[in-house]
């Protein structure tokens, strides 16, 4: 299960990146049969996530956003507000500066930082994701720190205790935070329990926290709680957060980015 996940996340993001591949490409790209990539795509137009031609695969501009699997919870989270999430995540790499050392939290935006952090910019970067780790390989002059542990397919999430302390241990000058709901008086949650230590060492290690999220994670609550919005520095969001929320971020002394 594990490998199929991993795969059907690789395959969302060739998709994203070249928005039209044959089938034969893609089966060289993932090293699997074109039988294979046929069974994917499939489940992915039988979903409305893709379009699919003769011999080629195209990522819809709106997928669906009620797609929703055991096995695809990443994937899902990726094809949603995707426009929202690129704006966002590309602001938030201008945030980074020569020298930083950032924690890049789990999430299908925090992913989009590490995508646009120039090539040639040398700092030091703390991720616990394959897929953020997939893009910071590539990046010459990042110094990579990987705590490592179990994995979750489902997010592409590794944790442990061992790395829990790695983080405890290690200070940054920024974490770059993803969530899945933020409430004014239930706090800021996610979606599963195994996150919630890794994102508490990682906030306490921090000098600036700043969240990362589009505007549908307002007013939401999910299961695992982990921080206060008195936890965060900085809140990096697109232009649908409503008024209310706005001054009430005011209020509470956050700087707001809306892009």
């Amino acid at each position: 299960m594990g490998k199929k996940s991993e795969r059907m996340n690789r395959l969302i993001e060739l998709l994203k990146e070249q928005e039209s591949i044959s089938i034969r490409k893609l089966s060289e790209m993932l090293n699997v049969s074109e039988m294979t990539i046929r069974r994917d795509l499939k489940s992915l137009e039988e979903n409305d996530v893709i379009n699919r031609g003769y011999g080629k695969a195209t990522l819809k501009e709106t997928p669906r956003e009620d797609f929703k699997d055991e096995n695809y919870e990443l994937l899902s989270a990726k094809t949603k507000h995707n426009d929202e999430k690129e704006r966002i995540g590309k602001y938030a790499a201008t945030l980074v500066k020569p020298g930083d050392i950032l924690i890049l939290d789990t999430g299908s935006t925090t992913e989009r930082i590490a995508k646009y952090i120039p090539d040639d910019m040398d700092l030091t970067v703390m991720c616990y994701n394959y897929n953020t780790l997939a893009y910071l390989v590539h990046k010459p002059y990042v110094n990579l720190i990987f705590p490592g542990g179990y994995y979750h397919p489902n997010g592409q999430f590794f944790e442990s205790l061992h790395g829990i302390k790695l983080i405890e241990e290690t200070r940054v000058t920024k974490m770059f935070l993803s969530v899945s709901g933020i409430h004014k008086t239930l706090g800021i949650t996610c979606s599963n329990n195994y996150e919630v230590l890794t994102k508490r060492s990682a906030i306490q290690s921090a000098r600036t926290r700043i969240i990362v999220t589009d505007s549908s994670k307002f007013g939401k609550i999910r299961p695992a709680y982990f921080a206060t919005l008195e936890d965060v520095d900085m809140i990096i969001t697109d232009t649908g957060l409503s008024q209310e929320w706005q001054e009430y971020l005011d209020r509470l002394g956050i700087e707001l980015v809306m892009v």
